[in-house]
């Protein structure tokens, strides 16, 4: 059984599978910095200098004791979190698009198969029927 595992952990797909979740996983990272710190702020700018991470609707505020300390954190709906995760999920769409396009185009078309002359039998038929004209 040992013996099957480890065929099974060394055969390319997987070891294919780890490299692209692993480079996933970095991408995702790059990803979501890019948005959260070069485009939400831009988007910011245009949208009256708003932090969208920081957009929610308080469900419950926080009780907050006279020293300062918490005694109920504040019950909020993130809603400028996800909306961050939206612009997230279309870059990293647009960028998998951009990359399965240029993928395909690095592919040689299937060349359409030549045309097939009459086989043999096709000549004995044709050679038949003029024998009997």
């Amino acid at each position: 059984m040992w013996r099957e595992f480890k065929n099974f952990i060394m055969t390319g797909n997987v070891i294919d599978l780890a490299v692209a979740v692993i480079l996933a996983s970095a991408v995702g990272m790059v990803v979501n910095g890019f948005v959260t710190d070069i485009m939400m702020p831009i988007v910011g700018n245009f949208a009256n200098d708003v932090d969208f991470a920081d957009l929610k609707i308080i469900l419950s505020p926080a009780n907050i004791a006279a020293d300062g300390t918490v005694l109920k954190p504040e019950n909020a709906i993130m809603y400028g979190k996800w909306v961050n995760s939206i612009i997230n999920l279309v870059i990293v769409g647009f960028v998998l698009f951009v990359i399965v396009k240029a993928y395909n185009k690095t592919k040689k078309p299937i060349a359409p198969a030549a045309p097939s002359g009459p086989t043999e039998i096709d000549l004995l038929k044709e050679i038949r029927d003029a024998l009997k004209k």
